[in-house]
This record gives C-alpha cells, sequence and structure tokens, in this order.
C-alpha cells in the first residue's frame, strides 16, 4: 500500500483529520506525537512509519510516543495511547500504552492544539 505520512506542525480542521482516517482505517488514524517540538505524524500503517518519519526530519526517540486518534470521538476520548512504540523499560513505561499521566497530559494538549 502506498502510504502518506502527513507531518502535522500547524493545527488542522477536524475534517481532515477525518479524511485520512477514512483512507487508512475508517475512523481512526494512527499517530506519533513529538512531544519536545509539538508536532505529530499521522497516516501511516505503522506507528513505526511515523516514529521512523519524524526520527528523519530530527526528532528524538525518547520524546515519541504512539497514539491511536478516533475522529469521530470528542477530546479527550478522541486519544487512544496503544503502540508497540511505547514499549520502552528504560522510559519506565513497560506496556504498549503510555503510563505516565503527566505524558499523558502533555500528549492530549498537543493533540488539542493540532486537531481543531
Amino acid at each position: 500500500m502506498n502510504e502518506e505520512i502527513f507531518l502535522i506542525k500547524q493545527p488542522i480542521p477536524l475534517a481532515e483529520l477525518r479524511e485520512i482516517a477514512a483512507k487508512r482505517f475508517g475512523d481512526m488514524v494512527k499517530g506519533v506525537v513529538d512531544l519536545e517540538k509539538g508536532i505529530m505524524a499521522l497516516g501511516g500503517d505503522l506507528h513505526a512509519d511515523e516514529e521512523a518519519f519524524l526520527l528523519q526530519t530530527g526528532s528524538a526517540q525518547e520524546n515519541l510516543w504512539g497514539i491511536n486518534l478516533y475522529a469521530d470521538l470528542p477530546m479527550p476520548d478522541m486519544v487512544e495511547f496503544d503502540s508497540m512504540i511505547n514499549i520502552r523499560p528504560r522510559q519506565n513505561n513497560r506496556s504498549r500504552g503510555v503510563e505516565s499521566q503527566e505524558i499523558r497530559e502533555k500528549i492530549i494538549a498537543i493533540v488539542d492544539k493540532l486537531i481543531i
């Protein structure tokens, strides 16, 4: 499948998120958020694809967290913390989720800023 990964640096309308979702998984888009830069990548088949994309643009791996966005749900329910890239024992995260409440809140704040 020819995938297109979108780098989201500026706010996009919810309608655009829904268009990206429709091309992939219907109502859901995989995303990777860079906590340091306040940006995210959307649209890959795998979180690892978006992670690699952001690493190529200069992001640091420890700042990248995988999420799923459900375009038809309101914030913060739209954000699901579930990705293989989140398993990182060296950062005290031993599951596919995001165990730190502080990190979850930062991710939600970035998504809320970038999806309008």
